[in-house]
């Protein structure tokens, strides 16, 4: 088994899913999939129930077998080896500590397994214990700690061998929101002093969106779209993933013509020029613009009437009827001297052209 010790840097290696798929009977889980995760790299799998991410993740960690495909990291073909033998770290949602042992125990316990001696186990251990700031609470069992700090003793036990891959399974889910936004910064710091290749699944896309390096949006077992976060928030690549990542305003309208690559579509007001790489396929488009994106203001000859405002702290949001029934959602930022506007207000509304996304059939013309 390799092992390493407190003078031996981390260095993540790479994950590659080759025609990876998994299938139960007549039921596709996962689709065949080919995907590199980079050495040190932080991607997240995001996707509804049912979309696929737990199973790959599964498949990575050993507990499940693939249909067809491989698995390496780094050079190794790890497809067909027992779990015990990957030498990859693991932190489950429901934690899986041991209550009979204290914090110190629980984290002592893989390096012990790999019969490392113990004066140099007490030194990782204690090592670990300061990286996630549990040093002072080495010596209580699980009980007396909170969800919160189980959740670092998870963490800290799964990377105190210095795996060169974590695997986390939706490890905060069980947690209120405040203690989510903390440990979410404090997991992203310690893979990035370490150097580990994380891959993470979660169904939170705020916390996607926090902590990736890369996101992989899931879909009926297969992937929709792979990116930055920027790219898939800001560029979605079908209906799907701008309706799933973020809040996005998504409405109907008619297009009076394709030429040279640009597309213009009626908005009533006035018409809207956007880039589109082929023509739509009907009559009308799709498109998508985020809340904080769409601007208006209070126009009496305006072709829109705001139906309520919500004070949400640092923004107000807006929600807005078109005259045509259409509903939309905007949001603006407090500014002082700024006096918002009331339900009733007629209100013009500015299209942002570099911030719209057109679909036809489901997936991006741009």
């Amino acid at each position: 088994m390799v092992s390493a010790t407190p003078d031996q840097p981390v260095s993540g290696r790479s994950v590659r899913f080759s025609s990876l798929s998994k299938t139960y009977g007549p039921v596709t889980a996962v689709k065949p999939m080919d995907l590199t995760v980079q050495p040190g790299e932080f991607l997240s799998f995001l996707g509804p129930s049912g979309s696929g991410k737990t199973t790959t993740l599964m498949m990575l960690a050993g507990f499940e077998s693939p249909s067809t495909g491989r698995i390496l990291v780094g050079d190794t073909d790890i497809t067909a080896m027992p779990p015990a033998r990957r030498n990859i770290g693991m932190v489950f949602q429901n934690y899986a500590l041991f209550p009979h042992m204290t914090v110190r125990q629980n984290v002592a316990f893989p390096l012990r397994m790999r019969g490392i001696a113990a004066s140099e186990q007490a030194r990782m251990v204690d090592e670990m214990l300061d990286t996630v700031g549990l040093g002072e609470l080495a010596e209580r069992f699980p009980t007396q700690l909170s969800g919160g700090q189980q959740q670092r003793v998870a963490l800290a036990r799964a990377i105190v061998f210095r795996p060169p891959v974590l695997l986390m399974d939706e490890p905060l889910s069980a947690l209120d929101k405040y203690l989510r936004s903390r440990l979410q910064i404090e997991i992203k710091r310690i893979q990035r002093e370490l150097g580990i290749t994380v891959v993470y699944v979660t169904h939170d896309q705020d916390e996607a969106m926090t902590m990736s390096d890369r996101i992989c949006v899931m879909r009926d077992g297969g992937i929709a779209q792979i990116g930055a976060p920027e790219t898939l928030y800001q560029a979605p690549a079908d209906e799907f993933v701008a309706g799933f990542l973020g809040e996005s305003n998504m409405f109907t309208r008619p297009v009076k013509g394709y030429a040279d690559g640009r597309l213009t579509i009626d908005m009533a007001s006035e018409d809207l020029v956007l880039p589109a790489s082929r023509a739509p396929a009907a009559a009308s488009v799709k498109l998508a613009v985020r809340p904080e994106h769409l601007s208006f203001h209070a126009d009496a000859a305006g072709i829109a009437t705001v139906r309520d405002v919500t004070y949400v702290g640092d923004h107000r949001r807006y929600d807005i009827a078109l005259d045509d029934g259409t509903m939309l959602v905007a949001k603006k930022q407090e500014t002082d001297g700024l006096t918002p506007l009331a339900p009733g207000a007629r209100v013009a509304l500015d299209w942002p052209a570099g911030r719209i996304r057109a679909f036809s059939d489901g997936v991006a013309l741009q």
